[in-house]
C-alpha cells in the first residue's frame, strides 16, 4: 500500500506541437488579416457628424472653464484688493 501513495513520474502529454517563429509570425499575419476584415468604416456622413459633436462639445467645456476661471480670478480679486 504505501508503494501506490509514492508518487508517479509526470506522463507525458500528447498536447500542442511547439511551432517555429516564422510559423507563428505567419499565423499572427493571418488572424490580423482576419480581423482587419471585420472592421467596420463608418461613412462620411457619420465622421462629419461626429467631428462636429465633439467640437460642439469642446467649445462648451471650454467656454465652462473660461468662466470658471474669470470668477475664480474676480473673487481673488475681491479677497486681495486688486
Amino acid at each position: 500500500m504505501a508503494e501506490q501513495s509514492a508518487k508517479k513520474a509526470p506522463e507525458k502529454k500528447p498536447g500542442k506541437k511547439k511551432t517555429g517563429f516564422f510559423q507563428r509570425v505567419s499565423r499572427f499575419a493571418k488572424d490580423l488579416r482576419s480581423e482587419i476584415k471585420k472592421i467596420v468604416w463608418p461613412s462620411k456622413k457619420q465622421v462629419i457628424n461626429n467631428t462636429g459633436i465633439v467640437l460642439g462639445v469642446m467649445a462648451v467645456v471650454g467656454a465652462c472653464v473660461w468662466v470658471i476661471d474669470w470668477l475664480f480670478a474676480f473673487l481673488r480679486g475681491l479677497l486681495l484688493g486688486n
